[in-house]
C-alpha cells in the first residue's frame, strides 16, 4: 500500500507514518515545516513544499496512491489567536488545492477537530458526550479563536462535497510524545519538570476526554481500511476534571507544589468528550492506553527532550 500524508511532518503525522512504515507499507511525507522539524531520521520520501499552492500539488503524482491523509493545517490556540487570517488561508487554500488535485474515488482522510461543534456545547445545545449528528455552531465570527474551527467546519463541507471517498476525522484532545509545548498535558509537564511552585493551574473545574496519539493512529488505520465514508469522532470516551489531571502529572513528576487555581482562558469550553459508537461500530475499535500510561509515556518523552 502507498500512503501520501501532506502535513506528515506533525505530530499525528509523523506517529502514523512510522506505524504506516512498521506495517510495510510506502510512505511519502510532505510538509513546509512551519512547524513540524525535520528531526525524525530515515522516513524514506520526504518532501518539502508550500500546500497552499497549486503548483505544489503539480508536483506530485496524481496515480499510484492507495491513501491520502490531510493532516496538514495551523492549530494550536497561541497560534490560531495570533493570525487567525493566515489559519483561515493556509487551513482553507492547502485543502481546496489537494480537493481541485485528487483523483474521483481516492480514499482520502481529513483531520478534523472537536472544536467545529465546540460553540454548540458552550451554548448548551449539544449533549456530552458528543455524537457526530449534532448541528455546528460559530458564536463570533470575528472572535480570533473561532478562526481554526471555521476553517475545519469548511474543510469538512469541501471533503464531503469533493468526488474522494473520503473519511472525516474529528479528533478530540490527542497527546503523547513530540506534539509542542502549547497542549495541556505537554505544559503541564514541563512546568513541572522546571519546578514551577506555586503551580498555576488553568481551569480545573474543566474536563476533556483525552487519547494517547497511538490509539488515535489505530483509529485512523482501521477507518481508512473499512468500507465508511463520512464524519466519525475519533477519541477516548474516559472524561478527566483538569484538577485530576494535574494531580496525575505531579505525582508522575514526583512534584508537589501548591496548586494555585485560576479561570480558563475566555473561549474555552467547559466539556470536551466524544461518543465514538460510531467509531466502534464501523472498526471495533476501543482504546488501549490508560490516561496513566499515556501521561507517563509522554512525560518521559519531554524529561529527555529537556
Amino acid at each position: 500500500m502507498r500512503a501520501l500524508l501532506l502535513g506528515g511532518a506533525g505530530f499525528i503525522g509523523l506517529h502514523l507514518a512510522r506505524r504506516l512504515l512498521a506495517d510495510g507499507h510506502s510512505v511519502t511525507i510532505v510538509d513546509d515545516f512551519s512547524r513540524g522539524k525535520h528531526d525524525f531520521g530515515d522516513l524514506g520520501d520526504v518532501r518539502s513544499l508550500d500546500l497552499t499552492l497549486a503548483t505544489s500539488y503539480a508536483s506530485l503524482d496524481k496515480d499510484g496512491w492507495d491513501q491520502i491523509y490531510m493532516l496538514a493545517a495551523i492549530v494550536g490556540v497561541r497560534n490560531v489567536e495570533a493570525d487567525p487570517g493566515r489559519v483561515l488561508r493556509v487551513n482553507s487554500l492547502a485543502l481546496l488545492h489537494l480537493l481541485d488535485w485528487i483523483k474521483p474515488g481516492q480514499r482520502l482522510f481529513f483531520a478534523s477537530t472537536s472544536e467545529a461543534y465546540a460553540g454548540g456545547v458552550s451554548a448548551g445545545l449539544v449533549p456530552v458526550p458528543t455524537p457526530e449528528t449534532v448541528p455546528l455552531l460559530i458564536e463570533d465570527v470575528g472572535s480570533p479563536r473561532y478562526s481554526y474551527a471555521i476553517s475545519k467546519a469548511l474543510g469538512e463541507a469541501a471533503v464531503l462535497h469533493s468526488p474522494a471517498a473520503a473519511v472525516v476525522g474529528r479528533f478530540h484532545n490527542v497527546y503523547g510524545p513530540r506534539m509542542g509545548a502549547d497542549h495541556v498535558i505537554p505544559e503541564l509537564s514541563l512546568r513541572a519538570l522546571r519546578g514551577e511552585d506555586p503551580f498555576r493551574l488553568y481551569g480545573s473545574d474543566q474536563s476533556r476526554a483525552f487519547c494517547y496519539v497511538d490509539d488515535a493512529v489505530e483509529a485512523m488505520v482501521r477507518l481508512m481500511d473499512a468500507d465508511f465514508t463520512g464524519i466519525v469522532h475519533i477519541g477516548n470516551p474516559d472524561e478527566t476534571n483538569i484538577g485530576d489531571l494535574a494531580k496525575l502529572v505531579l505525582r508522575v513528576a514526583g512534584a508537589s507544589p501548591q496548586i494555585d487555581p485560576v479561570p480558563a482562558p475566555p473561549g474555552s469550553v467547559a466539556r470536551r468528550c466524544p461518543d465514538i459508537t460510531l467509531l466502534q461500530q464501523v472498526t471495533g475499535f476501543t482504546p488501549q492506553i490508560s490516561l496513566e500510561e499515556g501521561v507517563r509515556r509522554t512525560f518521559a518523552w519531554y524529561q529527555e527532550q529537556l
